[in-house]
């Protein structure tokens, strides 16, 4: 999902009565010490319960009913993910489902419902300038990760891996294995000399990829680049790159778990 397409499309809604756009943000945290013990449940609860009690009094049919479809949307999204929460969630939503944004977010939001004309759409603007469309890019030896990302969410994956007989490196399709040479304990002779071809050849292999991470960058409009690995890989590839790289983490976490690398690079 391409998310500043969807907020300039939010952006041209206008709707009389009796529809209107349902805005949600729900602070979902689990880290948060106001939300320990599931506590976002009653704030969801008590949210979609004022807006029923408001139109019970002051509202015609046709809205009540636009308003209820809304809500049961609401309730049934957020059972059907309960298990699998980030740290918050946003709606926009009609009853005529005309309208439907559901996003779970690896950052924190302020809990807030609206029921009016036009989308609140304050806070995830200030989401986006502060979390834009983000490249990772993980480097170990003869392997590199790129996690695309946007707002902290995962978009899309790759992994390239530097054939040793040819010099070239490959897009890697399948399940990531780590070299044979990289193996876990005490080095052997094999591990040795590819340690030593490496370091040797190093910044003209990361210079061969350099030219494609650059135009990877460009074609997912990229607002940061973040490079996380062994401080001296990592730093040979930053300086091959031609686009700006935001900032140099000193640490391989190639084999981490996707969603711990966004949040320690994005949100550290």
């Amino acid at each position: 999902m391409d998310i500043n397409k969807e907020i300039e499309k939010l952006e041209k809604v206008y709707l009389e009565k009796p529809q209107r756009v349902f805005s949600m943000y729900l602070n979902t945290d689990p880290a948060d010490p106001e939300q320990q013990g599931g506590k976002w449940k009653l704030h969801l609860k008590n949210g979609l319960n004022s807006f029923e009690n408001y139109l019970q009094m002051d509202g015609d049919s046709e809205e009540k009913r636009n308003y209820w479809a809304v809500k049961e949307m609401v309730e049934n999204y957020m059972h059907e993910n309960e298990q699998n929460l980030a740290k918050s969630v946003v709606i926009f939503a009609t009853g005529d489902q005309s309208i439907w944004f559901a996003e779970k977010f690896q950052m924190p939001v302020e809990t807030e419902f609206s029921w009016e004309e036009t989308p609140k759409l304050d806070q995830i603007k200030k989401m986006l300038d502060l979390f834009p469309e983000t490249g990772i890019i993980l480097t170990q030896k003869e392997s590199i990760k790129i996690l695309d990302t946007e707002l902290g969410n995962l978009k899309d994956t790759r992994l390239y891996q530097l054939d040793l007989d040819t010099e070239d490196w490959r897009e890697h399709t399948g399940p990531h294995r780590a070299q044979p040479s990289m193996g876990s304990g005490g080095k052997n002779t094999k591990q040795e000399q590819f340690e030593a071809r490496f370091e040797a050849n190093r910044y003209r292999w990361y210079k061969s990829i350099a030219t494609s991470l650059d135009k990877l960058a460009k074609d997912k409009n990229w607002k940061m680049i973040i490079i996380v690995g062994n401080k001296e890989e990592a730093e040979d590839l930053s300086s091959n790159m031609n686009k700006e790289v935001t900032k140099v983490i000193p640490k391989n976490m190639l084999e981490q778990e996707k969603m711990k690398v966004i949040d320690e690079a994005v949100f550290s």
